[in-house]
C-alpha cells in the first residue's frame, strides 16, 4: 500500500512573538503533525531551556520536533566582523557597542551550547545560512567596485575568513554528528548552488555542511530544479515557500518597504512556483530517506515558511500548513503507472515494478547521505546508517521505533 514519505510542519522564525508552547499549540491547531522551533524559542532567561522540559512540550501535545532552525546567530557570527549595525538586532543590546571579537565570541558560545541541546534531544539537522564572511562587496553579486587589484582578492580572502572563522563550529558539529544546513539566499554566504560548493571546497569537503532547500529564493533566473539538483546530496533539510514577482520593477532597489519590491513571498497556492514539482524533486533527490536516516523518523517534514507583506502572518502561515498537509504529502508511487498496462501473463498486465529508489549518493557525499537501490519510498533509514534508538520529541509517543 502506498505511503506518505512527508508530513507537514512549520518553520518557527517568524513567529518569535510566540513561546514554544504556543507555537507547538499554533502548528497543531493548524493541520501540522510537527513544528520546527527557533533557536528564539528555546531561550529562558541568560540561557537555554532544558532538554527535558523542550521535550516534554512536544510530547504533551503529540507533535514532532522537526529540527532547530538557528540563522540569525550563524549568520551574525559571520558578519561581525564587517561591523554591519544590521547584526544588531539579532544581539543582547548590551553587545550593540561591543568589539568585533566580543560580538564573535557570544555568538560562538551561544551557539555550542545551542548544538549540545540539540544533540541532547536527538536532533542532529539545524536550518540556518552563513554571513557575509566574503564582505558586502561581493554579497551584491555585482562585481562592482572591483572584487581583487594587484593588492587584493577579495574571493580568496574571503574563502580563507570562512574557513578560520566557522571552523570550531564545524569541528563541533562534526563531533555531535550535527548537520549546518545553510538556506541559499541573498546577502548569506552562499547565494546560488555554485557559490555553495566553493563554500564547501573552503573547507574541504567538510561533511556537516548540509543544504535547506527553500524554493522562495530562487527568483533571478536559477530555479529549484538546477539548484537543489546541483547541490543533491548535502540537501537535509526543506522550507516549502511561494513567491511572486511583479513585471516590470527592478528586482534590486534600494526600497527596504517589502509592498513596494517586485519579489513578494505569498501564499504557497497563489505564487510562482509549482510546490508539486518541487515536492517531486524532493523525492527524486533523496531528501527523505536523507533526513529519515539521520533523524531516526518515518517521514520527513516539510516546515511551511509562508509570508506575506499584506495577509495577517498567522492566517498566511495556518493556510501554508494546511496547503502542504492537504497537497504536497500524497501517497508515493510503488512502481511506474505502466505496470498495469497491457496484456501480460495471465492477462493481468505486465509484472509490477519493484519499489522506486531514492537516487545513489556519490562517494564524495557526506557520511549517511548515500541512499541504496531498493530503499522504500517512505524514507526508511538505511539498515547500514546509525540512527538515534532512544525515545525522543522527534518521535511520536508510544510510536514503535523504526524498522
Amino acid at each position: 500500500m502506498s505511503q506518505n514519505c512527508f508530513h507537514a510542519s512549520i518553520e518557527g522564525a517568524q513567529h518569535g512573538g510566540k513561546s514554544l508552547e504556543e507555537l507547538i499549540t499554533f502548528a497543531r491547531q493548524s493541520g501540522g503533525a510537527g513544528c520546527q522551533p527557533s533557536n528564539f524559542h528555546l531561550n529562558e532567561g541568560e540561557g537555554l531551556r532544558s532538554a527535558a522540559s523542550i521535550r516534554e512540550a512536544f510530547e504533551a501535545q503529540d507533535m514532532l520536533l522537526d529540527g532547530v532552525s538557528a540563522h540569525c546567530p550563524f549568520w551574525v557570527h559571520t558578519t561581525a566582523w564587517t561591523q554591519s549595525k544590521t547584526i544588531r538586532p539579532f544581539l543582547p543590546p548590551e553587545l550593540h557597542s561591543g568589539s568585533v571579537s566580543e560580538v564573535e565570541g557570544w555568538c560562538e558560545d551561544y551557539l555550542l551550547r545551542l548544538m549540545d541541546l540539540c544533540a541532547e534531544l536527538g536532533v542532529k539537522i539545524l536550518p540556518m545560512f552563513w554571513g557575509i564572511a566574503w564582505g558586502w562587496e561581493v554579497a551584491t553579486g555585482y562585481p562592482w567596485g572591483f572584487w581583487s587589484g594587484t593588492d587584493y582578492d577579495l574571493l580568496k580572502e574571503g574563502h580563507e575568513r570562512f574557513a578560520k572563522k566557522t571552523a570550531r563550529l564545524r569541528d563541533h558539529a562534526r563531533g555531535l554528528g550535527l548537520y549546518l544546513c545553510h538556506e541559499i539566499h541573498p546577502n548569506t554566504g552562499a547565494m546560488c548552488a555554485a557559490d555553495f560548493q566553493a563554500l564547501v571546497a573552503a573547507c574541504d569537503g567538510d561533511p556537516c555542511l548540509g543544504v535547506t532547500a527553500d524554493p522562495s529564493h530562487c527568483w533571478e533566473h536559477e530555479s529549484f530544479e538546477t539548484r537543489f539538483r546541483a547541490v543533491a546530496n548535502r540537501v537535509y533539510a526543506v522550507h516549502v515557500k511561494n513567491f511572486n514577482v511583479r513585471p516590470g520593477l527592478a528586482l534590486r532597489s534600494m526600497n527596504p518597504r517589502w509592498q513596494d519590491r517586485a519579489m513578494q513571498f505569498v501564499d504557497l497556492s497563489s505564487g510562482d512556483l509549482n510546490l508539486t514539482r518541487y515536492a517531486e524533486l524532493l523525492i527524486d533527490i533523496g531528501y527523505p530517506g536523507r533526513y529519515c536516516g539521520v533523524m531516526g523518523t518515518r517521514t520527513a517534514p516539510l516546515c511551511a515558511e509562508a509570508e506575506s507583506a499584506y495577509r495577517d502572518l498567522d492566517a498566511t502561515s495556518a493556510n501554508g500548513i494546511q496547503h502542504v498537509r492537504d497537497a504536497l504529502c500524497f501517497p508515493v508511487a510503488e512502481g511506474s503507472f505502466e505496470d498495469g498496462m497491457g496484456a501480460g501473463e495471465g492477462g493481468r498486465g505486465r509484472r509490477p515494478a519493484p519499489p522506486p529508489t531514492f537516487p545513489r549518493g556519490s562517494p564524495q557525499d557526506p557520511p549517511g547521505c548515500r541512499t541504496r537501490r531498493g530503499t522504500p519510498p517512505l524514507g526508511r533509514p538505511l539498515d547500514d546508517h546509525p540512527r538515534p534508538r532512544s525515545p525522543g520529541p522527534h518521535r511520536r509517543p508510544g510510536s514503535p521505533p523504526p524498522p
